[in-house]
Parts: structure tokens; sequence; C-alpha cells
């Protein structure tokens, strides 16, 4: 978050930082915990204030709902941040952080759970995954992404599934984008050996992981069947770090059906350990590329 010259972060700047409505909902309600614990008032205090539970006070300042012009107001008040140009940007910056992202055209298709790690996703400078059924699907191709929708959609219609398909690229976009942010990807070689789609459609995937290699901002290390067990017995999941230093790192498990985010700090480190552990254990970027080629004899 940018700081004014006390040190504080400054309110005014916020608006010209990048990540999307998402990052902006999330450092606008951090400002908001700022202001509120300053003034010694409760989370409960603060829900009094605008009609709501002390629950809805932690959605806020988490960032995890949406900001109502009337309820900023009122909090701003309670806060003793009168008519003034600092009011007047918090609520221009409720105003923005309430307004749609890129996805929203997919909104039908995309579950309330994941909508938010959508957001994130946007937002983040650095992302960093571990997946073990499948290539992670920020790089996948059209043809693989779709054998893998039509797993759990297969009553899908063509339609849906081409707009489900363009999602995931669209998703994509940013990691190829000049400002992209770092995806560090590991990959079990079981993924990489599921044959989804049928052989053209792997060797095509293999060759797409090779060439997304060779750009600066993406690393792929292969965990390979050699290494045995390894340090991420409990299955996938994704860690997400922001530019803005107010940012809690994110952890992301996917379910069936719902999902998990973890940004305690307490809850995030020992996500952050077993990371580090894979990254180590994995096949270095030069063992995984040879291992990458050597499965287009494969396919």
């Amino acid at each position: 978050m940018p700081l004014g010259q006390d040190g504080t972060p400054d309110i005014h700047l916020l608006g010209r930082q990048g990540g999307g409505p998402t990052a902006l909902r999330i450092l606008l309600g951090a400002q908001l915990r700022r202001l509120r614990t300053t003034r010694g008032i409760t989370r409960e205090q603060a829900g009094h204030a605008i009609r709501a539970s002390e629950a809805k006070i932690s959605r806020l300042e988490l960032g995890r709902v949406g900001f109502k012009d009337r309820d900023v107001a009122d909090l701003l008040t309670l806060y003793g941040v009168g008519e003034s140009a600092e009011r007047d940007v918090f609520l221009g910056l409720a105003r923005q952080a309430n307004a749609p992202g890129w996805w929203h055209k997919y909104s039908d298709l995309l579950p309330t759970w994941f909508e938010l790690y959508v957001g994130l996703e946007e937002a983040a400078s650095i992302i960093r995954t571990y997946e073990i059924q499948f290539v992670p699907g920020l790089l996948q191709t059209p043809d693989y992404a779709r054998a893998v929708i039509q797993l759990g959609h297969c009553s899908a219609s063509d339609d849906e599934m081409t707009r489900r398909v363009d999602l995931r690229m669209a998703r994509q976009e940013r990691v190829t984008a000049p400002t992209g942010p770092k995806l560090w990807a590991l990959v079990d070689e079981a993924a990489l050996r599921r044959p989804l789609g049928g052989p053209g459609v792997m060797r095509a995937q293999v060759e797409h992981l090779l060439e997304m290699t060779r750009r600066p901002n993406v690393t792929v290390q292969v965990v390979p069947f050699g290494q045995g067990g390894h340090s991420a017995a409990g299955g996938p999941f994704s860690i997400l770090r922001f530019h803005e230093g107010d940012l809690p790192d994110v952890v992301y498990m996917e379910q069936l059906t719902s999902a998990l985010y973890l940004d305690k700090r307490e809850e995030t480190d020992p996500y952050m350990k077993v990371m580090d552990h894979l990254c180590v254990e994995a096949a270095t970027v030069t063992e995984s590329r040879r291992l990458l080629e050597s499965l287009l004899d494969v396919y």
C-alpha cells in the first residue's frame, strides 16, 4: 500500500493502484479496520452503527463483501472522518471497489467461492501452485482445458463449454501480459502422464508447457515419480502474494463444491514451508524441461 509522509498508508493514492476491484476492496477494508482500531471501537460497536452484525464488519474489513455507500459513510462518521477530501476519497474508492471485474460476464458460470479467487488471482503479483491431477489451469491449452472441464460438467452444452474454456483462457492472458505476475508451478508427473483428451491433445499440452517455460515470469518444475513421497501429501494448493504490503498471502485450496481460503500468518506459514520444500524435492528447472521433452516421445 502506498505510504504518506508519516509512514502510514495514504488513502489518496489507493485509487491509482492496479489489481482490480478485489484488491481494492481488500485494501479499503484494511484501511477501515485501521481507522476503527485507532479509535478504539469494537467490531460490535461498528456493526451497530450500520445496523449489521460483528461478522459483517469482519467480512467488510477482509474485503470479502462489497461496500454499500451508506455503510461506508456511517462508518467514516463513527471513526471521526467528517466532511473532507479524505472522506470523499474513501467514498469514491468504495464505488470503485464495487465495480464488476472483467470476469463479470461469466458470473453465471462462476460459483461465488471461485469468483473471489479469480479476483485475487487478478490482483496477485506472485502465484505459486502445486497440482497433482491436472496441468495447472493457467498453463492449459484450450483443448486440454476442455477435456478437464468436461470431467466436472459432462452435461454442459457446447456453448457453455466454449464459454468455460474462454474464461480459463482469459485468466491466462494476465500471465502472458508484459505486466503479468510471476507464476511458479509445481506439477506432479502423474498429471503429465494422465492422457486427457488423447495423445494429440497431450502432446500439444506438453509443447505448450515447454513454450511457457521460456517466458521470464514462468517457472515450471515437475515432481517426478522417482521422488516417492513428498511434502505435499495433503493435496494441491496455491499461494498468492500481492504487491501491496498491506495484503497478506492467501492460500487457496479448491474442493468439490467449495474452496478454503487461508490468510492468517499462522495458517499460511505451514503451506509456504511445504511449497519451499517441494521446490527443493522436485526436479530442477533444467531437469523438468528434459522430462517434458522426453514426454514428446510418449505422445
